[in-house]
């Protein structure tokens, strides 16, 4: 009933109201004590691997074979189930144990098991894409739950993990270095590569872009996710892990270079850190206003 209360609110806000009551009855019956943390593996329900499949929203999958690369020894696949709804994922993180914070997406989403002939093991969990199956819990918060009780299991599994970070995309970056006024590296950008910025994102996929493109590029990045990270106008993405208590660690570049990722971030993806001792204080400096940020990163964004 909601999925289809929130399609009609654009043409009739004087339903809004009656989500507002939705909402706050969602929230109680989902509420995430009551759920269930699950691990999807291969051995899974059919039906379950197809829902995953179909819900996948950061990095689709192809087939088959590519879902079951993404639940080898080397990665995990964790999702929220409601009792009442045992065989229906809520929700669900895929997640990558590798040996050190990754710079781009196609090595976890495709290759051999990394440790699974005997190599060192992991130390480091990367969370990399994370997924609503059900659109009438919009503004409903469940992944935020779902990302630390995942890292908890992963804590008592896989004891050799040691860190835990996402590979995330910036899907507002390209948008709003094509819209912004007033800074120099955008608008530098704009002027080198057209204002729809096709010539930059043709470049990245040639493995062309200029030493000087690339900085400001990152420059642009940083000032986005730093200077407006924390308020409406920041990057959805950006403000769910910094709200959730993670720090701004990386920034990569030609991180993504499919089709979706440099139509969205231009190929750039970012590295967030959750540090579990620190992540309350953390959240606590977002809800003042305050970015928290590796040092390279903070240092980008005031040049």
């Amino acid at each position: 009933m909601r999925r289809e209360l929130l399609r009609l609110l654009e043409r009739r806000p004087q339903l809004r109201g009656v989500d507002a009551d939705f909402s706050h009855l969602l929230a109680t019956w989902f509420n995430p004590g009551f759920l269930d943390l699950r691990r999807v593996d291969w051995n899974s329900p059919a039906a379950l691997l197809e829902e995953i499949i179909q819900h996948e929203a950061v990095h689709a999958i192809r087939d088959w074979s590519d879902l079951r690369r993404r639940l080898q020894q080397d990665r995990r696949c964790f999702a929220f189930f409601h009792p009442q709804l045992p065989g229906e994922p809520l929700i669900f993180v895929e997640v990558a144990l590798v040996k050190a914070i990754p710079r781009s997406i196609a090595p976890l989403i495709g290759g051999d098991a990394a440790y699974a002939n005997g190599a060192k093991p992991p130390r480091v969990a990367a969370f990399y894409s994370i997924s609503n199956c059900e659109s009438g819990l919009k503004g409903v918060s469940l992944g935020n739950f779902l990302i630390k009780r995942v890292a908890e299991q992963l804590g008592a599994e896989a004891p050799s993990v040691k860190r835990y970070c996402t590979l995330s995309p910036v899907p507002g970056l390209r948008r709003w270095i094509a819209q912004v006024q007033g800074v120099a590296a955008a608008e530098t950008l704009r002027r080198r590569h057209g204002a729809a910025l096709d010539g930059m994102a043709a470049a990245l996929l040639a493995g062309a872009l200029g030493e000087q493109d690339s900085a400001l590029l990152s420059a642009c990045a940083a000032l986005y996710l730093v200077r407006f990270g924390a308020s409406a106008l920041g990057d959805p993405v950006a403000r769910f892990h910094l709200d959730n208590g993670a720090r701004l660690e990386r920034i990569n570049l030609a991180a993504d270079l499919s089709e979706k990722g440099l139509k969205e971030s231009l190929g750039t993806m970012v590295n967030y850190l959750y540090d579990l001792s620190a992540v309350e204080s953390n959240h606590e400096r977002f809800v003042r206003g305050e970015v928290v940020g590796s040092r390279q990163v903070l240092s980008a964004a005031r040049g």
